[in-house]
């Protein structure tokens, strides 16, 4: 099992997640993170850091973002491993509130 990062997070890209990750799962794209499924100890530690509630574990991610589980997976090999906290995109606190949004993936 794994944790997974979904639609919330693109266009913000907070890592206040990145820090407390005890296995540096996290990958770092132009504007979202994602999750490595074959690093991620299942530890939950990165869930309450997310300001804008876009980690889950895998089984409860919601019906209308499943497909962020096999896409965390794409990504996270094409992506280098992000380890120290960054600030978060110019416009993250616009972006933060908007839910439909895979549209502004930057891959």
């Amino acid at each position: 099992m794994t944790f997974v990062v979904t639609e919330g997070c693109i266009r913000c890209k907070y890592t206040d997640c990145v820090d407390v990750c005890p296995v540096d799962a996290f990958r770092e794209g132009p504007n979202f993170l994602v999750i490595d499924p074959d690093e991620c100890i299942d530890c939950a530690v990165c869930v309450p850091e997310c300001p804008v509630n876009a980690i889950y574990a895998e089984e409860d991610v919601p019906k209308d973002q499943l497909h962020f589980t096999p896409l965390n997976a794409e990504l996270a090999l094409k992506w280098k491993p992000i380890t120290r906290t960054k600030p978060a995109l110019p416009d993250a606190d616009e972006w933060a509130e908007i839910q439909a949004k895979l549209d502004q993936l930057e891959r």
